[in-house]
């Protein structure tokens, strides 16, 4: 239905950036996924910039024939201030106003629309002008260094930073590290030990949530799924 390709980023807040076009019209399976990022969509001579938050529940979506999209992925706990990632998460997506044919709206500024070349210089403006911010707390849960603040204050700061719990972001990469072990070939019982899952019923309903398929579904590989990418495992958690 659509092609994807998608490059590490020399921005220190950028985790991937991708870009897709469709080659028919179509619904796939927009998996959960727990990262902030700007979506630039290109479709009958129509552009415009989409703001998208975590989604915590597979959902099916359409694919139009022959759209064009750009995806910068920020790594977890960077976000634009003004629009909290709480207040996307869950395709409440916000699309930005148009500017011109080459322009959006921002706090109060036109921006040219990136493109997959220029994205990292792109992000460094956003980040020069204070339009995207970082939560250090963020940093230090996933690598586990000591801080001085309560369990209550780091979980509060992890929830306005990601818009998602610790806990939901565990279950979703657990999820998707899951799902690319099974489309790489591993058995379904290999993945609940690989994956840290208590049993194949625990994989089964992981799967079917946050990606909207069972492992079975998976391995035949019969429906689209939105972008997957290889991760490090789950390091100190799986």
């Amino acid at each position: 239905m659509f092609v994807t390709e998608d490059r590490l980023s020399d921005s220190p807040l950028v985790e991937r950036v991708w870009r897709a076009h469709s080659e028919r019209a179509g619904m796939f399976l927009s998996v959960a996924a727990t990262h902030v990022e700007i979506v630039v969509t290109r479709h009958k001579g129509e552009t415009f910039l989409t703001l998208r938050g975590p989604e915590t529940k597979a959902t099916t979506a359409d694919c139009p024939a022959d759209g064009e999209w750009l995806g910068i992925q920020f790594k977890l706990g960077t976000f634009i201030p003004s629009l909290l990632p709480a207040n996307l998460r869950d395709r409440q997506d916000v699309t930005l106003p148009a500017a011109s044919t080459h322009a959006f709206w921002l706090n109060g500024s036109a921006w040219e629309y990136p493109s997959f070349e220029n994205a990292d210089v792109f992000v460094s403006r956003l980040i020069r002008r204070g339009v995207i911010a970082r939560d250090p707390i963020v940093d230090a849960v996933m690598h586990k260094r000591s801080q001085t603040l309560s369990v209550r204050s780091t979980q509060r700061h992890f929830l306005r930073a990601t818009g998602i719990t610790w806990s939901t972001w565990l279950q979703i990469e657990r999820a998707r590290y899951a799902t690319i072990l099974l489309r790489e070939g591993a058995s379904i019982l290999d993945t609940v030990h690989q994956a840290g899952y208590f049993d194949q019923p625990h994989l089964t309903r992981s799967l079917r949530r946050r990606i909207g398929q069972t492992p079975t579904e998976i391995i035949r590989g019969d429906r689209q799924l939105s972008l997957l990418y290889k991760t490090e495992a789950l390091r100190g958690v799986v």
